[in-house]
């Protein structure tokens, strides 16, 4: 329901944190194993929830959008939804399901007619969103949350410890958004969670340029102060890119390009997530402190961006979102009027 979409797809990002958290947990257990072969207890356990996948996939049910779209079983897709939703009343909603439905089965090719200049705006966020994602700097830090704090003079087992806290901060801040996402909305918390990535990233890398210079290390009481702004940014991402990065594209998209448009998102977020992991590394040896500032730079950038570029979605029916498109005051430029949309074919510039 859209009073309830926010809270319920950021589930999905307090799952990734839960599942990052878990892993910490494991390596910072197997870490302690003498020997040196706990790291193959730590690959070896990526089976576990993959296994769960593989055969969850078997019990998945259809969705009332995924039965009107294989068949024209209505009658089995109005009591799917009744009994999504809890009453019998639902007959406007799945009029507005059929309506996308023969939309989406008009048209042919989904990455063709993405290219449409009436779809601009979505394949525009298709790549920007995921994009931006990864330039938060998220990724290269929970990835490498132990070597950061090695480098600024913790021991591999404090550095793993205080990557489990920053696991449970973040999945924390995650769980808080759920609750107020869809009242407050999506952009008060990208904002919000934008000026608390940004006041963390200069503050860290200030302090690491003068306390920490290039080959010393920092006193225990500013490697706590670290560690504890390192939090607070990871808590700013889990108020806004982090589930936002995945809750906006998956109510933005109408579902005749839906699969293309979560394709180019998916595709967009991994290829950064492998350049990001690929590289951190050597940024962090040649910017040392820079990093923090390059990232911030980034949030400055992203948060600019949704403020000019990107409309308020909360309680907006996934039917009827083109409607924000129309009324934006860049967007509306691209997006057809009604009789282009329904009818007409638009051309591809």
């Amino acid at each position: 329901p859209p009073k309830k979409r926010g809270a319920f797809t950021s589930g999905f990002n307090f799952c990734v944190g839960i599942g990052i958290l878990i892993a910490n947990l494991i390596n910072y257990g197997a870490a302690k194993i003498r020997g040196g072969w706990g790291w193959r207890i730590s690959l070896a356990m990526a089976a576990a929830p993959a296994s769960i996948l593989t055969l969850g996939a078997l019990f998945l049910p259809d969705t009332p959008n995924s039965i009107i779209q294989h068949g024209k079983n209505y009658e089995k897709a109005k009591r799917v939804l009744q009994q999504i939703r809890g009453v019998d009343d639902v007959q406007i909603e799945l009029d507005d399901l059929i309506q996308a439905s023969d939309i989406a089965k008009a048209t042919k090719h989904p990455f063709k007619d993405i290219r449409r200049r009436r779809y601009r705006p979505q394949l525009v966020m298709s790549m920007a969103i995921p994009f931006f994602q990864q330039l938060t700097g998220i990724n290269t830090i929970t990835f490498y949350a132990p070597v950061l704090f090695r480098t600024i003079g913790r021991g591999e087992s404090a550095s793993l410890l205080s990557a489990i806290v920053v696991g449970v901060v973040g999945s924390s801040a995650v769980i808080l958004t759920s609750l107020i996402v869809d009242k407050v909305g999506r952009k008060v918390l990208f904002f919000v969670g934008g000026a608390v990535m940004l006041f963390c990233q200069l503050t860290i890398g200030g302090i690491m340029a003068v306390k920490l210079g290039d080959h010393g290390q920092l006193s225990t009481t500013y490697a706590y102060l670290v560690l504890i702004l390192v939090c607070m940014y990871v808590a700013g991402f889990g108020l806004s890119w982090g589930p936002l990065g995945w809750l906006i594209p998956s109510e933005i998209f109408p579902l005749e390009i839906r699969s293309a448009a979560q394709g180019i998102r998916v595709a967009v977020d991994f290829v950064f997530i492998f350049l990001g992991a690929q590289t951190f590394l050597a940024m962090l040896c040649h910017l040392k402190a820079g990093i923090f500032f390059f990232f911030g730079g980034w949030v400055t950038v992203m948060t600019a961006f949704v403020y000019l570029l990107l409309p308020e979605t909360k309680n907006v029916p996934i039917e009827r979102m083109e409607k924000i498109w129309r009324e934006h005051w860049f967007w509306k430029r691209f997006v057809l009027n009604d009789e282009d949309y329904n009818g007409n074919k638009a051309e591809t510039t």
